[in-house]
C-alpha cells in the first residue's frame, strides 16, 4: 500500500516530446495531454487542440517516472538527517514518483502502531508516493519474528531487516513461510558479519595500499548463496538488496535458471564507481556494501543489461554533514542518490553505449514496480501522469 498527498488539478499539454516507455513499446515524438493528473490524449502534435497550458518538449525525453525500492527516510528517530518531507522532495527532484522506505529507524518499524504513525506522516508530508517496509525480526535483532500478518494489514509493502542480515537460517526459513501467507516479499540484506566486521572498503589492492581493513566480496556472496538455497527449498520468492559482487551475480543467475523466484537490485554507485574512488579518502564514497573492483562493476552492468538484475535502487542513506566531516575510517556508511541517480547512470552507462536508454528507464521504473507489486508508471491514456 502506498500513501501520498493529492496532486494539483490542472490541464496541460506537453508538446513534441520524445516519448520513451519500453513497456508500452513507445519511442516517438508525441503530444501528451494531462487533465487533473491523468493522461487523456497521446498522439501526434495538433496545435488546434492547445487551448490550455502548454509545455514545449522539443528535444526532451518524456518517460514514466522512476520507482526507488530502497531508500532511508530516517523517520522516526533521525530527522536531523532526513525527513519524509525532505526525502520525498529529493525524490521528486530526481524524477521519482514512488519510493519504498526501509524500516531500520529508531524505533524500528516492527509494530502496527509505528507503521501507522508513519503512514499518517506520509499522508501529510510526502511529495511523492511512499511505501513502507516493516522489519522481519523484532528490533531487527534476528531473534524473534515480527507479527507479519498484522503489519501487512497495516500497510507494509514488504519485509526487510536491511542494514543487517537475518543471521539464523532457521529463522529466515520461518520468515519465508510466514511471508507467503501475507503475500509480501522478503527483501534481504546479504552480509556475513564474521567476514565483514571491521572492514571499511572492498578487500583488495586499494585497501591494502591505503592500509584499510577490508570487507571482502565473500561476505556478501556466501550469504546470497545461503538465502537463495533457503528460498529454493521453500519455493518462495526473495529479493536481494544492493548486489555488489560478481560472485553474487553468478549465484543469482544460476538460481534463476533453476527456477528460483529471486530478484535483485543494484545501486547507481556500484554501477558507476569502483574502489579506486576510495583513493580520494572522501567519506562520501563510504557505503555498505562498499565500492568493489572493476570486475564486479562490469558484472553488475552486464546483469542489469541482460535482466538478471531487474531493478536499480539508490539505497539513499543521508547523514548529517558533521558525521561525514571526519576521517574516512570514522565516518558512517551511507550515500545519497535520489537527486543524482538518473543523471549519473545516463552519463556513465547510456552515453558510452553500455546500456540503452530504454533498458535504463525500465530498470528504474517498471522493474522495481513489478517486483514489489505496485502500480507501474506508464505513458498511456487513462494512466496517472507520473512522468
Amino acid at each position: 500500500m502506498l500513501f501520498w498527498k493529492n496532486g494539483r488539478a490542472d490541464t496541460l499539454t506537453i508538446r513534441r516530446a520524445h516519448v520513451v516507455d519500453p513497456t508500452e513499446k513507445i519511442d516517438e515524438i508525441l503530444d501528451v495531454t494531462i487533465e487533473d493528473g491523468v493522461i487523456t490524449r497521446l498522439g501526434p502534435s495538433d496545435p488546434s487542440r492547445l487551448e490550455h497550458r502548454v509545455v514545449d518538449g522539443t528535444g526532451l525525453v518524456l518517460a514514466p517516472a522512476f520507482v526507488d525500492p530502497h531508500v532511508h527516510l530516517r523517520t522516526p528517530g533521525r530527522e536531523d538527517e532526513e525527513t519524509i518531507a525532505s526525502g520525498t522532495a529529493a525524490a521528486a527532484a530526481g524524477g521519482y514518483c514512488a519510493v519504498l522506505a526501509m524500516p531500520n529507524t529508531d524505533p524500528v518499524v516492527d509494530s502496527a502502531a509505528t507503521l501507522g504513525a508513519l503512514v499518517e506522516t506520509a499522508r501529510r508530508e510526502a511529495e511523492v508516493q511512499v511505501g513502507f517496509l516493516a522489519a522481519i525480526t523484532r528490533g531487527q535483532r534476528g531473534e524473534e519474528l515480527t507479527e507479519m500478518a498484522e503489519l501487512a494489514d497495516a500497510g507494509a509493502v514488504a519485509f526487510s531487516d536491511d542494514g543487517v542480515p537475518v543471521a539464523s537460517a532457521g529463522l529466515l526459513r520461518r520468515a519465508l513461510q510466514y511471508a507467503s501467507i501475507t503475500g509480501r516479499l522478503l527483501a534481504l540484506h546479504c552480509e556475513e558479519p564474521t567476514l565483514s566486521r571491521g572492514g571499511h572498503v572492498h578487500e583488495g589492492r586499494v585497501a591494502a595500499e591505503l592500509g584499510f581493513a577490508g570487507y571482502p566480496s565473500l561476505a556478501e556472496s556466501v550469504c546470497v548463496g545461503r538465502d537463495l538455497a533457503i528460498a529454493a527449498y521453500e519455493n518462495q520468492p526473495v529479493h536481494i538488496l544492493h548486489l555488489s559482487a560478481k560472485e553474487s551475480v553468478e549465484l543469482l543467475d544460476r538460481a534463476q535458471a533453476a527456477g528460483v523466484r529471486a530478484s535483485a537490485e543494484v545501486t547507481p554507485h556500484h554501477l558507476c564507481l569502483t574502489d579506486e574512488a576510495v583513493r580520494s579518502l572522501d567519506p562520501n564514497v563510504k557505503m555498505n556494501p562498499p565500492l568493489r573492483a572493476e570486475r564486479d562493476r562490469a558484472a553488475l552492468v552486464e546483469a542489469l543489461r541482460d535482466g538478471t538484475i531487474e531493478a536499480i535502487a539508490t539505497d539513499h542513506a543521508p547523514h548529517a554533514a558533521h558525521e561525514k566531516e571526519v576521517p574516512f575510517e570514522e565516518a558512517p556508511f551511507g550515500v545519497t542518490g535520489l537527486e543524482t541517480a538518473f543523471a549519473a547512470l545516463y552519463t556513465h552507462l547510456v552515453r558510452p553505449g553500455l546500456l540503452s536508454l530504454a533498458t535504463l528507464l525500465e530498470r528504474m521504473s517498471a522493474g522495481p514496480a513489478r517486483i514489489f507489486g505496485i502500480e507501474r508508471p506508464r505513458v498511456a491514456v487513462g494512466a496517472r501522469a507520473n512522468l
